[in-house]
C-alpha cells in the first residue's frame, strides 16, 4: 500500500502510517530498528531496494531522506516536505517512508526524521554515497548508534580511507570493510590449519579499491609483518599470498566468484567467494550494533602506515645533514690545500 503526501508534516506522516497498517489488517508490525538512508534521487531506487531486501532479515522502519536541491533563490527560501508512505508488500517486511525535503528544510533533516524514529529501538544511518567527513557529527548521524558509509563510492576512495580513520567514532563502519569479511574468515581459517609464522604477505587487486587496502591494513595490523599491495585488472580483490617458513599460502580468485586455496602439503581446494550484493552487505552490518574494534584498528593502522611513507622523512634527516655540512667543508678544506701542495 502506498500513500502520497504533499506539503505535509511529520505528524501527518505518522498518522498515515497508522492508517496504512489498519487498512492492510496489521495494526502492529514487529520492527527491530530504524534505518535512515541519506541519498539523492539518482541513487534512491537502488538504495531502497537493497534496504528492502535486507529488511527481510531485519524488519525495520526505513526512512529515506532525499534532499532536493533548489535552483532559484526564491525556491531555496520555500521549505516544503513531500512524503511517500509504503506499508505491506511495497515495503518488504516493515515500513518505508520516503521524504523529499525542499528549500531550507533540507538543512534541517533531523527535525523531520526525529519524530518518525521507532521508540526504544536502535537507529542506523546509511549513506550509500556522499557521506559527510565526520558522520558522528552530522545532525542525522548524531541520532544513530551505527553509521554506515561506503568509501568505494567516493571520488578518491583511498584518500577517503584517511578521512574515515581521522574522524572515526565508535559505531562507524564501512561497506568496503564488510566486503572483505569472507576473505578475512578464509585466511584466518587457513592459518588455523597451519601453525606457522607468517613472514610477509601480498594483496593483489584492482587499483583505487578501498577493500584491497583495508585487507592489506588488516593483515599488517594483525600479523605485524610487511604487506605489499600489488595491482591487477580485478574484479575487486583477486589474490592474497602469505609467505611462511613452510611455504606460500595462496587464496586466488581470478573471476570474482570462485577462489582456490593452496597450501603446502594439502591439495588445492575450490572456495565459493563471490562478490556480494549491497543488500547482503547491509544485512551483515545490521546484525551488530556494537563498535567494530577490528575495523577501527585496521583503518587507523593503515593511515599511520601511509602517513609515514608519505611524509618527507628527509626533512628530519636534513637537519643533521645541514648541520654536518659546515663541518664537512672544514674537513675538506685542509685536504684540498694538501692536494694542491
Amino acid at each position: 500500500m502506498k500513500i502520497d503526501l504533499t506539503e505535509t508534516t511529520s505528524s501527518k506522516i505518522n498518522q498515515a502510517l497508522v492508517s496504512a497498517r489498519r487498512a492492510i489488517g496489521t495494526p502492529a508490525i514487529g520492527m527491530v530498528l530504524t534505518l535512515v538512508i541519506v541519498t539523492d534521487e539518482e541513487n534512491a531506487y537502488d538504495a531502497l531496494k537493497s534496504a528492502g531486501d535486507a529488511s527481510r532479515e531485519h524488519p525495520s522502519r526505513i526512512i529515506a531522506v532525499i534532499k532536493r536541491v533548489s535552483r532559484s533563490p526564491r525556491s531555496r527560501r520555500d521549505a516544503r516536505l513531500d512524503a511517500e508512505v509504503r506499508v505491506g508488500s511495497d515495503a518488504g517486511t516493515g515500513e518505508t517512508v520516503v521524504l523529499r525535503l525542499h528549500g531550507e528544510l533540507a538543512n534541517h533533516a533531523q527535525s523531520v526524521v526525529l519524530p518518525l524514529l521507532l521508540p526504544d529501538a536502535p537507529v542506523v544511518v546509511w549513506w550509500p554515497e556522499g557521506a559527510p567527513a565526520d558522520p558522528a557529527k552530522d545532525p542525522l548521524g548524531a541520532l544513530a548508534q551505527r553509521r554506515i558509509t561506503d568509501t568505494y563510492s567516493a571520488e578518491h576512495p583511498i584518500d577517503e580511507l584517511a578521512v574515515r580513520a581521522k574522524t572515526y567514532t565508535p559505531g562507524d563502519t564501512d561497506l568496503a570493510w564488510t566486503r572483505i569479511t569472507p576473505w578475512r574468515s578464509m585466511l584466518a581459517a587457513a592459518l588455523d590449519q597451519q601453525a606457522v609464522d607468517v613472514l610477509s604477505a601480498t594483496v593483489e587487486g584492482e587499483s583505487e579499491n578501498p577493500s584491497c587496502e583495508l585487507l592489506a591494513m588488516w593483515l599488517a595490523d594483525r600479523l605485524q609483518v610487511p604487506v605489499e599491495r600489488t595491482m591487477s585488472g580485478g574484479p575487486g580483490l583477486t589474490a592474497v599470498r602469505m609467505e611462511t617458513k613452510n611455504g606460500t599460502i595462496v587464496l586466488d580468485r581470478a573471476d570474482g566468484s570462485l577462489a582456490t586455496l593452496s597450501m603446502v602439503g594439502q591439495p588445492d581446494r575450490a572456495v565459493a567467494l563471490k562478490r556480494r550484493e549491497t543488500a547482503e552487505l547491509l544485512a551483515e552490518e545490521l546484525r551488530r550494533l556494537d563498535p567494530d574494534n577490528t575495523y577501527e584498528s585496521s583503518v587507523k593502522f593503515g593511515v599511520d602506515r601511509l602517513g609515514e611513507t608519505a611524509k618527507p622523512k628527509a626533512t628530519a634527516a636534513a637537519k643533521p645533514a645541514d648541520a654536518a655540512a659546515p663541518a664537512a667543508k672544514k674537513a675538506t678544506a685542509p685536504a684540498k690545500k694538501a692536494a694542491s701542495k
